[in-house]
């Protein structure tokens, strides 16, 4: 049982056999795809899903707190599994490729910024949008 799965399982939720290929298609996934991609992937193993059942369990997973969704600025939403390890993302504006990462500075800034302005930060969503730096710019 890969993690989503086991995800499932804890919170109680029934697993079709379709929601099974859809929890492990998501679970092999190095990126975060949309619904369409999903779908793509998950007939490879069955045939018979349907793109209105991909979007259901979609739903239903992040409902449950199993996925989290993101809003690229790509007018499509992107999904990744709800994991404990806190991460933010670079977005390359011309391929469209995410590139998580872990800054402990911006973590930090982030902290002191929130208590200079008189809160304490208990979540936060870091997305930067870049391009990528051709040999020669400085910019």
């Amino acid at each position: 049982m890969n993690d989503i799965e086991k995800a499932c399982h804890e919170k109680g939720m029934r697993m079709t056999g379709q929601r099974r290929t859809i929890a492990r298609t998501i679970a092999k996934s190095d990126d975060h795809p949309d619904v369409e991609e999903l779908h793509r992937r998950a007939v490879k193993f069955d045939d018979n899903i349907s793109i209105a059942t991909v979007y259901r369990t979609v739903k239903l997973f992040e409902d449950a707190g199993i996925l989290e969704r993101h809003d690229f600025r790509e007018g499509r939403a992107r999904y990744e599994p709800v994991t404990d390890e806190h991460h933010d993302h670079l977005i390359d504006m011309n391929s469209g490729d995410v590139i998580e990462f872990h800054n402990e500075e911006i973590e930090q800034l982030q902290h002191a910024v929130a208590k200079k302005l008189g809160y304490k930060l208990v979540d936060h969503r870091l997305e930067l949008y870049a391009v990528k730096i051709k040999a020669g710019d400085d910019d």
